[in-house]
C-alpha cells in the first residue's frame, strides 16, 4: 500500500516499520500511551506513516477485525497549517469501533478520548474515480448520518505530528452513527450547522463549510486517494467526512450530543470510571 501513496518514496526499513507499529497495537491494547514516533525519524516520508497505518491494518484484519469504510481527517486547513501539511489525511474505520446510538463506551476503553461532530456518507455503489464528477460523487452516495466521531490518541499527551497521526491510524477510536438516514438532496452541505453539546452545555459549533469548504469535497480526496493506492471505496462504506468544529475533549461520566441543521441528532455517554466494560452494543 504505503509504496504506492503519491508521497514520495519510503525511507523506513520494513523492520522498523514493524517495530512501530507494534509498538502503536501494543498501546492500543494495553491502553498506555507511548512517546511520538516522529522524533525517531526526522526524515521520514509520509509514506513511511502510511506504511506503519496499513501493517496494523493488514494484522487487525488477519485477526478477524471487519473493515467497513474510512474515516477522513485533518480537513480544517488550520489544522494542515498547524502540522505542515497540504491536503487531510485517513484511517481505517472496523465494525467494532461503533457504539450504538445513545449507547455508552466503557470506562478504560480509552486513553485520551475527544469527540467531534460530523457528516458520514454511506455509499450505495463504488465510485468511479477516472470519472470523479460532483454528479458521479453524488449518484454514488445512498445517504448521510450525522456522526460523533471518538477520536483517540496511542501518543501520549496528544504530542503529535503528521507522522505520529497518520501511522496510529488517523488518531481513530470510536464512532456513533445517527439512526435517520437523508437524501443528500434534502441538505445543505456546506452552509448546515452543527452543534455539540457536553453535560448539556453547548461545547463545539461549526458548519459543513468547516470541512474542506464542503464534506463533499472531502469525500472527493477520499475517493481517489484511496483509488490510487489499490483499494478503492466500496458499496456499503461508511465515510466519517471530517470535523465540523473544533474536537472536545471527555472524560468517564460526560454526555455528548450534537445536531446538524437538516441531518439529524446523535448520542453517547461515556461511563463513570467505576462501571468497567466495553460499548453496549
Amino acid at each position: 500500500m504505503a509504496d504506492r501513496l503519491p508521497t514520495g518514496a519510503a525511507l523506513i526499513g520494513p523492520s522498523e516499520i514493524e517495530r512501530c507499529a507494534r509498538r502503536l497495537r501494543d498501546a492500543y491494547e494495553a491502553l498506555v500511551p507511548i512517546p511520538a514516533l516522529r522524533a525517531e525519524f526526522p526524515g521520514a516520508q509520509l509514506s513511511d506513516a502510511y506504511a506503519i497505518q496499513d501493517r496494523n491494518t493488514q494484522h487487525w484484519l488477519g485477526s478477524g477485525r471487519v473493515a467497513v469504510g474510512a474515516k477522513i481527517g485533518l480537513t480544517a486547513k488550520v489544522v494542515q497549517r498547524q502540522l505542515g501539511v497540504d491536503q487531510p489525511d485517513f484511517g481505517i474505520l472496523f465494525a467494532d469501533m461503533e457504539v450504538p446510538d445513545g449507547g455508552t463506551v466503557g470506562a478504560g476503553r480509552l486513553i485520551q478520548p475527544k469527540v467531534e461532530g460530523e457528516i458520514a456518507f454511506v455509499l450505495e455503489s463504488t465510485p468511479n474515480a477516472e470519472r470523479m464528477t460532483t454528479a458521479e460523487l453524488l449518484g454514488c452516495v445512498a445517504y448521510a448520518l450525522p456522526a460523533l466521531e471518538i477520536v483517540d490518541s496511542r501518543i501520549a499527551n496528544w504530542d503529535i505530528g503528521i507522522f505520529d497521526t497518520v501511522a496510529d491510524n488517523a488518531s481513530s477510536g470510536l464512532f456513533v452513527l445517527g439512526t435517520h438516514p437523508v437524501a443528500l438532496d434534502a441538505i445543505d452541505l456546506r452552509l448546515c450547522g452543527m452543534v455539540l453539546e457536553k453535560n448539556g452545555e453547548p461545547a463545539s459549533f461549526g458548519a459543513g463549510a468547516a470541512c474542506l469548504d464542503n464534506p463533499l469535497h472531502a469525500l472527493r480526496w477520499l475517493t481517489r486517494t484511496m483509488a490510487e493506492i489499490g483499494r478503492p471505496l466500496v458499496a456499503g462504506d461508511i465515510i466519517l467526512s471530517g470535523a465540523l468544529g473544533p474536537m472536545v475533549p471527555v472524560q468517564a461520566g460526560d454526555y455528548v450530543a450534537m445536531r446538524i441543521n437538516g441531518v439529524g441528532d446523535v448520542h453517547v455517554r461515556f461511563a463513570p470510571e467505576t462501571n468497567e466494560g466495553t460499548a453496549n452494543g
